[in-house]
């Protein structure tokens, strides 16, 4: 029998989200369904019994899909089913990853799958902004381990004024668009891109989105205790030896403290690291090596924390010996590769991008058919992380969510400095060639130099920094650290990375790891992540002052006009007969749309001459002709009493043998015309009635000396009326004239 458990959530603008469990998908550990308006999603829970041997982290899964069912669509391509993940779905994914993650506690080890499907939406409301609300609801109502609730919502900001989960629309105006997680008491996750805002308007929208996650939260707990959920499953995925650990910390820690202190770079530093471990590890048997090995080297890398902690906190000592505000040196080249359009190398301590920008016509627009999104993309940005890049011995396997996650960071970072109505295509792309920290900051910045290498009229350039946070005792004792390590990410409690111009912010990503992070601690991370940003940015325009002037000579050239509606299927003309023709006599690429009610054409070619063909072309058709106006035409047939001239695309208009020359001509041959020539004429008559073109070539020769007009040809009278004519001709006779 159905016993489904319902909580409502009222947003401040009058919509409601209801959660609801107990009715689909029973068989899961937890299952919800949370409605908002016409937008469904469900999302479940499964964990494993018990831990996989040899597991020593968290094995979450996130999994988000949309049906296009939800929106009453097909999928396209042949099998017309949902394929693999989309762009969009893999970052909805790990919004929702980066939020759960830290909560579960540090010795559950079990499998754990999250997944959440949208079944229902209406297009208006965002069903990404529900995604982490349904997967913490989900664990809300289970027996799993989980240290939450948590939400997510997606704050927004319109005309100065914030809005909570905003829909398409509104979103479409907004000049700041954040997602953000957080518990009741704590910011977990903040992603999101910005129109250059002031770090104060980030901090407010922060605040602003965590206020309505505490009710969200607060319904979960509720919907927890109606459950009966709020004792979790026991579990035991880690054995310990107190002793052991005492005995790795104390013979271990003050050599690891030593390197943590000696400024080395990452593999010396990772070697002397792994030395001591293996000293350590020669006093033990293999028999009890065999044992215990998994506990030493849980213990060792608590060892290596604690050692990389207390030197900067106890003595402002960073892994690599730079201060907590130092940025590592930076080396810089533009214009590094002949080939693409635009090229450039970044390099920031041991962390490399090389940079390329390649520019393309219409035809390269990138068309995105998701559920919700159905639109073409101008702007790409693909990010990519090679295993050689961190000395890795293996072999790369394709795209994975690091690399769309990171590679839609940088996307964001840029985008809003891409020239509105730019008429090139842009493709960014990033291969890391060296990491240890920041990748996607150091992509942000070799992007800003190879846009600009390529002639990109950037509104400004961009430049990012990652930066790291150091804390114990709930954030009372601190260290923000500018330009983070590898290390130092992975063993600190902070990955915040700003990126922006000169004015203000355009994109950022955060994720914190640990509880009791003020929004003061925030404050001075974006005051000094500031700081940075500016060096940074002092040290791309010192080695690129200027945006190329011109494009390089192989990159292709684009013109845009605009036509109006009409004269769209003249310009293609039947069967596309007419833009063909353009296309191949000119040798320019041409495309052409209606967009908000007029034709929207882009001609692209090789070089200069082979656009303004086209462009002659193309006006030649929509031009209205005009009396009085001069035309370079090709006469296109003879006849006895003239010659047809088109003298513009499409338009023919007869020049009578009369129009030809000041002269008397028998016959059109004689002024040496023919088919195929091209001449000048003057368009000097329009029928009013027919539409016909009356041309004059004699109006602009020069009129022979002594010319005398002929008197113009009597007007004739009336016409008579048959009865008038005289008596008709006899039948007979009018039968017989060949006998005449």
């Amino acid at each position: 029998m159905l016993n489904p458990i319902n909580k409502t959530i009222e947003l401040a603008d009058g919509r409601t989200i209801t959660i609801e469990t107990g009715k689909l998908a029973k068989q899961a550990d937890g299952a919800v369904t949370v409605r908002m308006g016409n937008t469904v999603l469900l999302a479940t829970v499964c964990a494993a019994k018990d831990a996989n041997p040899g597991v020593d982290f968290m094995p979450l899964q996130v999994e988000y899909k949309e049906k296009y069912s939800a929106f009453g669509r097909f999928p396209g391509g042949f099998t017309k089913r949902e394929g693999k993940a989309s762009d969009y779905e893999i970052l909805t994914s790990r919004l929702v990853d980066r939020a759960l993650r830290p909560l579960f506690p540090d010795n559950y080890h079990a499998e754990v799958y999250v997944n959440v499907i949208l079944f229902s939406a209406d297009g208006e409301d965002m069903p990404d902004a529900l995604a982490g609300l349904a997967a913490s609801a989900a664990l809300a109502v289970s027996d799993i381990p989980f240290n939450g609730p948590i939400s997510e919502v997606r704050v927004a900001r319109v005309d100065g004024k914030f809005i909570i989960n905003p829909t398409f629309s509104e979103l479409d105006k907004a000049d700041i668009d954040m997602m953000v997680a957080a518990t009741i008491d704590n910011i977990m996750m903040v992603e999101g891109e910005m129109s250059e805002v002031q770090e104060s308007d980030m901090l407010d929208a922060i605040k602003v989105a965590h206020e309505a996650i505490k009710v969200q939260c607060q319904a979960q707990l509720e919907l927890s205790e109606a459950c009966g959920k709020l004792v979790k499953r026991e579990y035991c995925h880690e054995e310990n030896d107190e002793e052991l650990r005492k005995d790795v910390h104390d013979k271990c820690f003050a050599k690891a403290y030593a390197v943590a202190t000696s400024g080395t770079d990452k593999h010396q530093r990772f070697d002397a690291f792994q030395a001591i471990i293996e000293e350590y590890k020669a006093n033990f048997s293999e028999e009890e090596l065999e044992a215990k090995a998994e506990m030493i080297g849980r213990y060792y890398h608590d060892v290596e924390k604690e050692a990389m902690r207390r030197a900067i906190l106890d003595e402002g000592k960073r892994l690599d010996g730079r201060k907590t505000t130092e940025i590592r040196p930076i080396w810089i080249e533009t214009d590094y590769l002949p080939g693409p359009h635009g090229s450039a190398v970044f390099t920031r301590g041991e962390t490399q991008s090389l940079t390329t920008v390649t520019l393309g016509t219409k035809a390269d627009e990138k068309m995105v058919d998701d559920v919700l999104n159905h639109s073409k993309e101008r702007f790409l940005l693909h990010y990519n992380f090679p295993p050689f890049s961190t000395g890795e011995a293996k072999a790369s396997r394709g795209v994975g969510r690091r690399e769309v996650g990171h590679g839609n960071l940088a996307h964001r970072a840029l985008k809003r400095m891409i020239p509105d109505g730019y008429p090139y295509v842009v493709r960014v792309i990033s291969d890391i060639l060296e990491s240890n920290g920041s990748s996607s900051m150091a992509t942000v910045c070799a992007g800003t130099l190879a846009l600009r290498d390529a002639g990109v009229p950037m509104k400004k350039p961009v430049s990012g920094i990652a930066m790291g946070l150091i804390s114990e005792n709930k954030g009372q004792n601190y260290a923000i650290l500018s330009d983070i390590l590898g290390d130092e990410d992975h063993l600190g409690d902070m990955d915040f990375k700003v990126t922006g111009t000169a004015d203000g912010i355009t994109a950022t990503q955060m994720d914190i790891k640990v509880d009791g992070l003020s929004y003061e601690i925030l404050e001075n991370a974006l005051a000094q992540a500031r700081e940075g940003r500016m060096h940074i940015l002092g040290k791309i325009m010192e080695a690129q002052p200027e945006t190329r002037a011109e494009l390089k000579p192989h990159a292709p050239r684009i013109e845009s006009m605009t036509i109006g509606k009409e004269f769209i299927g003249a310009v293609i003309g039947p069967g596309g007969k007419i833009i063909q023709g353009i296309q191949e006599k000119t040798g320019a690429v041409i495309t052409i749309e209606e967009v908000d009610g007029v034709g929207k054409i882009e001609i692209s070619g090789t070089n200069k001459d082979t656009i303004d063909a086209a462009i002659r072309a193309i006006k030649g058709i929509v031009a209205v002709p005009e009396i009085g106006e001069v035309y370079e035409g090709k006469i296109s047939s003879i006849m006895p009493y003239g010659a047809f001239v088109e003298f513009m695309p499409g338009k023919d208009g007869l020049l009578h043998i009369s129009e030809i020359d000041w002269k008397r001509l028998e016959t059109v041959e004689q002024a040496g015309l023919k088919e195929g020539d091209t001449i000048q004429v003057k368009l000097v008559d329009i029928d009013a009635k027919t539409g016909k073109f009356k041309l004059s070539r004699k109006v602009l020769l020069p009129k022979p000396e002594g010319y005398e007009e002929r008197p113009p040809r009597p007007e004739r009278g009336p016409r008579p009326e048959r009865g008038d004519r005289g008596p008709r001709q006899d039948r007979g006779d009018r039968n017989n004239r060949n006998d005449r």
